[in-house]
């Protein structure tokens, strides 16, 4: 296990950021960290990276605890953080170097990573470059240069594509991906789709707790199907609808009027349209909507995000 996280909690005064935070990370896996702002996506990555320290709670990676064996959890971690601390007097290849050196590589060593990590990130032609007369997409690209420096096999970035065009955004997501085939990788991003394209598996963060930990593929998995009838009343329509075969649950919402939209669960391998619509139909109700998908990460967080608290993880 590369990330062992068990009952994690922060509190800044009387905040709580992280609330009895449990999940684990497998070596080689690329996993998204996801919430919205304020949901503790930072205070955990700090915590990880020894930065910042939990109010209790265990946290442990390659092994290693992060509190009381903080050197040893460094040395495995290349870190992206959200605002990175560039030295803007520095050109960039200078500052890897120097980055290169604190991190323990012998000169010959440095050198050679220095110019490996430029190319990869895209960052050789601006070698000469001050940083702080770097765009942001630029600053970002040089952050990531520097957690690859000591080629760590954990890496932890926080919104790495932020700042980048949608050129380089892409760039970024296939060398990332093809980083995950030897590193552990644990980001953040706002951007579903960008998290639905490169994770193995996902983590959704609400106010400090662990809402949601799953395999994109288990996502994937749960079909769904979507109908729009009318109908005397939503409990009227969730009645006929979960005593069909096939169907695990139903959710219904309204749209105007006795016309309401239901988001019916149903059983992997089942489709039930045939006989939801025949039920719908033998009722005398309207139907203008009947389709079939698959639940997406969307889906997902908005299901997590929308809950109460009383029903949160």
């Amino acid at each position: 296990m590369m990330i062992q996280v068990d009952r994690l909690t922060k509190y800044f005064g009387p905040v709580r950021a992280l609330d009895n935070a449990s999940f684990g990370i497998e070596a080689n896996e690329i996993v998204g960290l996801l919430g919205n702002n304020g949901a503790g996506k930072t205070t955990l990555m700090r915590i990880l990276t020894t930065y910042l320290p939990a109010t209790s709670g265990i946290a442990r990676v390659a092994g290693f605890d992060v509190l009381t064996q903080s050197m040893e959890v460094r040395q495995r971690i290349g870190y992206l953080p959200e605002s990175i601390p560039l030295y803007p007097e520095m050109r960039v290849e200078e500052y890897l170097q120097f980055r290169g050196q604190l991190k323990g590589l012998d000169r010959l060593q440095r050198k050679k990573r220095v110019a490996e990590c430029m190319d990869r990130c895209r960052v050789t032609e601006v070698h000469r470059l001050l940083l702080g007369t770097l765009s942001k997409g630029y600053r970002q690209r040089v952050g990531l240069a520097d957690a690859l420096l000591a080629n760590p096999p954990l890496l932890i970035l926080d919104e790495p594509t932020d700042g980048l065009d949608p050129g380089q955004k892409q760039e970024t997501i296939a060398f990332l991906r093809e980083l995950g085939k030897s590193h552990t990788i644990l980001f953040s991003s706002h951007l579903l789709a960008e998290v639905e394209e490169l994770v193995q598996r996902v983590i959704i963060l609400r106010r400090g707790k662990v809402g949601f930990v799953a395999k994109m593929t288990e996502i994937d998995t749960e079909p769904v199907v979507y109908m729009e009838t009318s109908a005397p009343s939503g409990e009227a329509l969730r009645n006929l609808v979960e005593k069909v075969e096939g169907v695990i649950r139903c959710t219904v919402s309204t749209k105007s009027d006795h016309l309401f939209l239901a988001e019916v669960r149903v059983k992997p391998g089942s489709d039930p349209r045939e006989k939801l619509a025949s039920g719908i139909v033998g009722q005398g109700w309207g139907l203008s909507r009947l389709e079939r998908s698959r639940r997406k990460l969307l889906d997902k967080w908005n299901q997590i995000n929308n809950q109460t608290d009383e029903a949160a993880v």
